[in-house]
């Protein structure tokens, strides 16, 4: 199954392979009291195969940490790891149309200037010509190139009326697929990037940040399954929501924001010293501390609820995993340490 380019994944239809996976996917659908819908199946057909890591890293966090598979959960795995709408397929689709449209213009744009400068070169010999009467049958071929060629800019003018319309068609389509891109790299909740997103940024980052200091934060909302049991689901969202809305406000314009999963969130911090990176997470952490959330229903004023924070500062031998992996110990030591607390 081919995860990197294809618009949808590309599944083996083998029988006896797919019917040793159903023997496997439906006890741990049961087991883990998971909904048997398609898009849960899709989920853990995935899993079962091992062929999509990142999937099954994050299907492994959720069942250790007990998260409820609900249907964002769900829908949060499945828009992340399986519907795999390539952002590099977008951008050539859009860099191919791009060049089609500049290379039809000035081919077009040439032949019409052309077929012009024929046409006024054809008349001017044709005036030259008329004076000279003993050549009277050279003039009649003269001026039947002069119309061929006249006709042919006429053509030339019309084949770029049908361009510029076709431009206007192909320059709307760019602007939709742009639309469909961001939509490919939103998280839907927060308005953030989506893990998709995150991973394909993170590696770009990695790659480009010789002689800097980059920085990875990841934030995770405390008990917010408590919150979830005590306030539900929508409330829930709400709360990271809220929390999005403080990561944007305190990170600087050029880091990149994303939802990691679930209730735990990221920013990816290049050029940015580590100290500089501390003092952005105690900003977010101080400001969700004193913040006194309601419940718009009754005006009803929620819990406490508090974040912990990991920092990792980029080494030069590091890739994605093992950046990640140091910032997950970091906030596990927030945690361990009574939460609501930076670690680095």
């Amino acid at each position: 199954m081919d995860h990197s380019a294809a618009l949808l994944p590309i599944y083996d239809f083998s029988l006896a392979l797919n019917a040793d996976y159903l023997k496997k996917i439906i006890p741990l659908l049961n087991q883990h009291q998971v909904a048997a819908n398609p898009v849960n199946y899709a989920i853990f057909y995935d899993y079962v195969t091992e062929l999509n890591p990142s999937l099954s890293a994050a299907v492994d966090r959720i069942l250790r940490q007990n998260i409820p598979f609900d249907q964002d959960t769900s829908l949060d795995l499945y828009g992340n790891f399986i519907s795999n709408a390539s952002l590099t397929s977008f951008d050539n689709i859009n860099q191919q149309i791009h060049k089609v449209i500049r290379q039809a213009t000035d081919a077009i744009n040439d032949t019409y200037h052309k077929a012009e400068q024929t046409n006024d070169s054809f008349q001017k010999k044709s005036a030259i010509l008329e004076s000279t009467p003993e050549i009277a049958t050279t003039q009649s071929i003269l001026q039947e190139i002069i119309q061929e060629t006249k006709s042919l800019a006429a053509t030339s003018q019309a084949m770029q009326i049908q361009l510029n319309k076709a431009n206007a068609e192909m320059e709307q389509l760019r602007t939709e697929l742009a639309q469909v891109r961001q939509i490919a790299i939103t998280d839907g909740l927060t308005g953030l990037l989506n893990r998709r997103a995150f991973d394909q940024t993170l590696s770009e980052v990695i790659e480009q940040s010789e002689g800097e200091t980059t920085c990875l934060s990841l934030l995770d909302i405390d008990h917010f399954k408590r919150v979830n049991d005590t306030y539900g689901h929508t409330i829930g969202d709400n709360v990271i929501k809220f929390v999005a809305t403080l990561l944007k406000k305190h990170a600087e314009d050029h880091h990149h924001v994303a939802r990691y999963g679930g209730e735990e969130l990221a920013i990816i911090m290049p050029n940015t010293p580590k100290q500089k990176a501390i003092e952005i997470a105690e900003n977010i952490r101080l400001e969700m501390e004193k913040s006194r959330l309601k419940r718009k229903t009754d005006n009803l004023t929620l819990d406490r609820i508090t974040l912990s924070v990991g920092i990792a500062e980029l080494h030069a031998n590091d890739d994605p995993e093992s950046f990640i992996s140091r910032a997950d110990s970091a906030l596990y030591q927030a945690k361990e340490a009574g939460r609501n607390k930076v670690m680095h």
